[in-house]
């Protein structure tokens, strides 16, 4: 039985494997420029975030019915939950799907299928966050928001990814503004190919309580005193880290490092079925690459649980983390 563990940054598109692409390819009629799913594989090679981007947006393609969604997102809860995953807080990026013409219901409301499903069949409770694209304008991040008010009984919080560099997080103040007046959470990536900076940023002026990657923050002695000094969490992704190459080799991640500066660090997957591993094996892979002993292990499992957004269920969280406690290592 695998170490107890909550999951904060995964992107539900993230988890298309090869056979659910070509699955979801033939069922709507999609052509794939791959012979097949060998093929595929070999396209998951990448250079830095850009490359993976494009394929990561070519393939969603194939995503076109709510049941699409429900699919894909089941497909990866039973990953999770066999991997050791009891709650997911899952991203999901409308805005590619809106301008090929799938509608934020279908997104919303096919994945929303797979997580009222999700505890019963997989053990694992589950949150839903809606990821603006910072490589559009704010205008379309503020659409997108408007176009989901009609489902925010199942939307948890906001956030932000794609491309980084170039585009800082103040371009997205006036959204954010409008989503914390929604009464929604608020997290962002921050600090993975973009400066400290970011960081900071995301921090004043989005008012963010998570920041999704975070890596480069140990560049800013200052703002990492902050981060520790504030609890703020920071949800690293180490595979994803490599074969982006924000990271050479995982033995060099600075991970060890940032625990003993006493930040508020979480291991997770990002997207699993092109960084070569879902959230267990990102467990299994620290441990192995940087000699991660059992309470480091055991501190990291601690940490996803206190930084998920379980304020609504304290009873559930104290339950997870005594299920942490208790775990004996094989």
């Amino acid at each position: 039985m695998p170490l107890p563990k909550a999951e904060l940054h995964l992107h539900i598109e993230g988890t298309l494997e090869p056979e659910l692409a070509f699955e979801l390819a033939a069922r709507n009629d999609v052509k794939l420029p791959y012979a097949d799913t060998g093929e595929l594989r070999e396209a998951y090679r990448f250079e830095d975030l850009q490359s993976f981007l494009n394929l990561y947006y070519e393939l969603m393609a194939v995503l076109r019915t709510e049941q699409d969604f429900a699919d894909l997102a089941n497909a990866y809860f039973a990953r999770a939950a066999a991997q050791g995953v009891r709650h997911a807080e899952v991203f999901f990026d409308p805005q590619a799907h809106l301008e090929r013409g799938v509608g934020m219901g279908t997104v919303v409301e096919g994945s929303g299928r797979a997580l009222e499903r999700s505890e019963r069949e997989h053990g694992v409770s589950t949150q839903l966050i809606m990821c603006f694209l910072r490589d559009e304008p704010a205008e379309s991040a503020m659409a997108t928001l408007d176009s989901a008010k009609p489902y925010l009984h199942r939307i948890t919080g906001v956030g932000l990814d794609s491309a980084e560099v170039g585009h800082p997080p103040v371009k997205f103040r006036e959204v954010y503004e409008a989503a914390a007046a929604l009464g929604l959470r608020r997290v962002a990536h921050a600090g993975e190919e973009g400066p400290p900076e970011y960081i900071t940023e995301a921090l004043d002026v989005l008012g963010v309580e998570r920041v999704d990657h975070g890596l480069r923050c140990m560049e800013d002695p200052a703002l990492v005193e902050r981060l520790v000094r504030e609890r703020v969490p920071l949800t690293l992704c180490p595979l994803s880290n490599v074969r982006l190459r924000a990271v050479d080799v995982l033995a060099d991640h600075p991970l060890p490092a940032m625990l003993d500066a006493g930040l508020l660090c979480t291991v997770n997957s990002d997207d699993p079925a092109y960084f070569g591993g879902y959230a267990g094996d990102n467990f299994d892979a620290v441990r192995a690459a940087l000699g991660l002993g059992e309470e480091r292990l055991r501190e990291l499992a601690r940490n996803s649980f206190l930084a998920s957004f379980l304020e609504h269920d304290e009873e559930r969280r104290a339950r997870y983390l005594a299920e942490v406690e208790a775990y004996e290592f094989p």
